[in-house]
């Protein structure tokens, strides 16, 4: 397995060369050269496997230049019992007959995002170990990847990690969650912008190719191939845990914002799942929803702060991935609409043959507003006995909109809902339990430097930070 570029402008690399890294050199984002097919031999193989045997048959795909006995070393060291709280790593809950919620905040941040990042730092980790290299990771956080990444990374050795969040929009909770942490090879930017500037001057970085190479510029963000690879496995996991046979498909609910998530169900697909649906689930910032239903791809010139604020993001990295595929694997074809976004602000797709090939795809979409979310909330209290965070609550919204008869539903977890306690107070008239050691996060000490969305600022201040 070799890995190219969405922009057609890099020579085709192995996954240990693309592993700490995040944009190709070209501007564009690392994609596999082919998606591996599964037989339906090899998914009756993979029925009844452990989440850690379930992880092997699928990276293992992916990383062919990595010895299976290391890489089954690296995998079985992260999705243990002692880290995820059950060996089944992430357990499928039943609400109804053909209604299920995937859960993925078991990990140390009590989000999603450490199901990936577990195992993206023991992979940067066997990877600098090997070169006695040091990595210097850049990333931006709208909530929940943040912590993700420095829970994963702090006190590994050769490894330190400049975060930029939004100040100011993340929940009370997930704010201390990163900025409390107090490990030397930790770097909390508060950014006085959106999102999406903080997104942007990530790639500013990235596309500087002498400053990355000059500092060991990697990323933990879902434009991090192995990262959105990591995740496809629990697509497997909860298709198995709730079929019998490889006849029976089922459709997964995704909250959305990088399209991250998503575009690992895209790739559980390709490569053989049987997935009806995958439906994109929005909040305002409904960006992707839009695109879904008109073919136009149109980011707002602002982002708004929603109760789903993981989800406040108008420009979609990952998207990049799904239109490569969608519109043929072609780099030209691919150039022609970045172009077209860079001078106009969108593109169009609804009069092409691509907007019609939607379909096979399996994509659709849906969305939230407050009122919605928060009937969403409360309807799972009084219906399930459940609690669920406010962006699984538009996942649940937009999949029960979607839901075809016969065909299971599955929506997947984002967080718990502790990390957002303002809206499950509103909504539910209480606050949310929380586990144990994290009563009074918010009244730890925090530990982070402010900074306006200057590229060059952002430059000198890791500049400053790295011996030389």
């Amino acid at each position: 397995m070799k890995y190219i570029s969405t922009r057609g402008g890099m020579p085709p690399k192995y996954f240990t060369e693309i592993l700490l890294g995040g944009l190709a050199d070209d501007g564009g984002l690392v994609v596999p050269d082919h998606y591996p097919k599964l037989s339906p031999a090899d998914l009756n193989r993979m029925r009844g496997m452990s989440y850690p045997e379930l992880a092997f048959e699928v990276i293992s795909r992916f990383a062919t230049d990595i010895p299976a006995a290391d890489l089954k070393s690296i995998i079985n060291k992260t999705y243990t019992a002692e880290i995820f709280g059950s060996a089944e790593i992430t357990p499928l809950k039943t609400l109804e007959k053909d209604l299920y919620i995937l859960g993925l905040s078991n990990g140390p941040t009590l989000a999603f995002k450490d199901v990936a990042m577990q195992l993206l730092g023991n992979l940067f980790e066997y990877a600098l170990n090997k070169d006695h290299a040091e990595l210097n990771i850049l990333g931006a956080t709208s909530g929940d990847t943040g912590s993700a990444a420095e829970y994963a990374m702090k006190g590994k050795r050769g490894i330190r990690v400049f975060m930029l969040s939004p100040q100011g929009k993340m929940s009370p909770f997930q704010t201390a969650q990163m900025y409390a942490l107090q490990d030397p090879n930790i770097y909390n930017i508060a950014v006085s912008a959106p999102f999406d500037d903080c997104q942007d001057m990530v790639k500013a970085v990235s596309n500087d190719h002498a400053f990355k190479e000059k500092y060991r510029i990697g990323t933990v963000n879902s434009i991090n191939w192995a990262r959105v690879t990591a995740q496809a496995v629990y697509y497997f996991k909860a298709y198995f845990a709730l079929t019998q046979s490889n006849e029976q498909r089922v459709s997964f609910a995704v909250p959305s914002g990088n399209f991250g998530n998503v575009c690992a169900g895209h790739i559980a697909k390709q490569m053989g799942l049987p997935v009806a649906e995958l439906i994109v689930a929005t909040n305002e910032n409904d960006v992707l929803d839009e695109f879904f239903k008109t073919g136009v791809y149109r980011p707002r010139p602002q982002t708004m702060h929603t109760s789903s604020p993981s989800m406040d993001i108008t420009k979609a990295s990952n998207f990049e991935r799904f239109i490569y595929d969608l519109t043929g694997r072609n780099p030209q074809n691919h150039n022609d609409l970045w172009q077209q976004l860079e001078k106009n602000g969108y593109f169009d797709l609804s009069q092409t043959p691509y907007f019609a090939r939607l379909a096979q795809f399996g994509l659709v979409s849906g969305k939230s507003c407050h009122a919605e979310r928060i009937a969403t909330l409360r309807s799972m209290q009084q219906q399930y006995a459940v609690v669920v965070d406010p962006h699984t609550a538009d996942g649940i919204k937009a999949g029960l909109e979607r839901r075809m008869a016969g065909i299971p539903m599955i929506c997947l977890e984002t967080a718990l809902p502790a990390k957002f306690e303002a809206t499950i107070r509103e909504a539910l008239g209480h606050d949310p339990l929380r586990p144990a050691g994290y009563e009074h996060i918010e009244s730890l000490p925090l530990r982070f430097d402010s900074m306006p969305p200057d590229v060059a600022q952002l430059k000198t201040y890791i500049s400053a930070k790295i011996p030389e």
